[in-house]
């Protein structure tokens, strides 16, 4: 009996301090103005902007969205190469949990892979089960047709920012970065060099509109 001691003394610490950091972030939503969060921020985000992880807020779990924001409705939300790693069925429940709390007027800038993009290493690198750092968690490779109609169906107005097309062709569109910053794109991934964009993102504003 003495050996499981030490297993249930680290669930209850583990337990307490994830109480603690919901919490914490809980008072730290109520009294930021604007309100403007970072989901799967893995530590990088913008001032301004608070981050939050899965094990804080989960995406697909309507009762953390309600704990954090059922009276703080929200005014932006940024998520940079989050959606891949969730099914498409789980994208369309994550889009429905953002549009449920956001203001309206709010926006949802969010980024993935670019499933048309040109260049056969980055696809391979990218894809499902592909080669790249995060790759064997990756559930769908989208693009633009395919990544607009998930937001589309939940009630947002989408507005594509960066994607190429079906002939290989980029678009963009400039975008203010202090909006939403979206590292991985084409004017602030460093691997983008003399023109060439060997690294970019779909990137789209998903807007909740009356």
């Amino acid at each position: 009996m003495s050996q499981l001691w030490p297993g249930v003394y680290s669930s209850v610490y583990k337990s307490l301090t994830l109480h603690l950091r919901r919490y914490k972030l809980r008072q730290l939503i109520g009294h930021q103005t604007p309100l403007k969060i970072v989901v799967g921020a893995s530590g990088i985000y913008e001032a301004g902007w608070i981050p939050t992880e899965v094990a804080t807020l989960n995406l697909l779990r309507p009762d953390d969205w309600a704990y954090y924001f059922s009276k703080s409705p929200i005014d932006a939300i940024v998520a940079e190469h989050v959606w891949e790693h969730l099914t498409e069925k789980e994208g369309i429940v994550a889009a429905t949990n953002c549009h449920n709390y956001l203001k309206i007027g709010g926006y949802l800038r969010v980024a993935v892979p670019d499933g048309f993009h040109p260049n056969r290493e980055y696809i391979n690198r990218v894809r499902p089960g592909g080669a790249g750092p995060g790759a064997d968690d990756h559930r769908v490779l989208y693009n633009h047709l395919s990544f607009r109609e998930v937001f589309k169906k939940v009630g947002f107005q989408v507005e594509l920012l960066e994607y190429f097309d079906e002939h290989g062709q980029f678009h963009f569109q400039d975008w203010d970065p202090l909006d939403g910053m979206i590292r991985r794109s084409r004017s602030h991934d460093s691997r983008n060099k003399e023109g060439i964009l060997n690294y970019t993102s779909l990137i789209l504003d998903a807007k909740k509109a009356l």
